[in-house]
């Protein structure tokens, strides 16, 4: 996504060019490119895929809205296995319409993931919840915290479930450091990715992802403490940031590759 401007045979080329051995993949441009043709791209170029986003939006009231969703998010989890990467990344869902109701919300995801946490590790496939910053909870994620994400997560097994630490989510939460020591005991971290928070946030909020340096979040603090709580896989760079997007998208990607050196290696 930092760099959705590249299709996806440029997004391989450019990888390879700087030695980025894997990428994050979102399921729009591999629906477009075809899940097989991708799967094959990234297996012939060497690469691997960290993870695939995303599914969730597991909040409806609407029997046949939740239904729907279930459906695709087997259809997320069964893309997922086919391009080999072993994790889902969810955003959970906001609240529905004229609901205000946040309990209720989350003991809809919960119920929701009874039914694809199997079904996702029968394809070898684990959900990773990711907790949005507070500010998208009532249209994009009731799930706003680590320690909220790690009490559904821990309802089932850590290879069935587990969470997404990013850093644009949490960074403002003094108890966050706690909550990933918990999901590294348990073995519930299952990405890692990094973005900083600038502001002015643009207007609606979504695409006010910084660049890595560009703003507040010291982000070898927060490596630090996924390292110390065990973790040992991909870190990924996600940026939603129309600046970035308006640019060459190749020079993008080496600018966040040297960033990373720089702020976070």
């Amino acid at each position: 996504m930092t760099v959705k401007q590249l299709s996806l045979p440029e997004l391989v080329d450019s990888c390879l060019e700087l030695g980025v051995p894997g990428v994050g993949l979102w399921r729009e441009p591999v629906q477009s490119y075809g899940v097989e043709a991708t799967a094959k791209l990234i297996h012939d170029a060497g690469l691997t895929v960290t993870t695939l986003c995303r599914g969730g939006f597991l909040t409806a009231i609407d029997p046949d809205e939740r239904a729907a969703a279930l459906v695709d998010n087997r259809r997320a989890i069964d893309e997922a296995a086919t391009l080999g990467t072993n994790t889902l990344v969810l955003v959970s869902g906001g609240l529905p319409a004229g609901s205000k109701d946040l309990h209720a919300a989350r003991e809809r995801i919960a119920d929701a993931l009874g039914e694809l946490g199997p079904y996702a590790a029968g394809r070898g496939v684990r959900l990773a919840i990711e907790p949005l910053h507070p500010m998208y909870a009532a249209d994009r994620c009731v799930v706003s915290t680590l320690s909220q994400a790690l009490d559904l997560a821990e309802r089932f097994p850590a290879d069935q479930v587990g969470v997404t630490v990013d850093t644009y989510h949490i960074w403002w939460d003094d108890t966050a450091p706690q909550q990933i020591a918990r999901a590294g005991a348990s073995g519930r971290i299952h990405t890692f990715q990094l973005a900083d928070w600038t502001t002015p946030l643009p207007q609606g909020v979504l695409n006010g992802r910084g660049q890595l340096g560009d703003g507040s979040i010291d982000m070898r603090e927060w490596r630090s403490y996924v390292e110390a709580a065990g973790y040992t896989g991909p870190i990924e760079v996600e940026l939603f940031n129309d600046g970035l997007w308006a640019r060459d998208g190749r020079e993008v990607l080496a600018e966040t590759a040297g960033r990373f050196v720089e702020y976070a290696d």
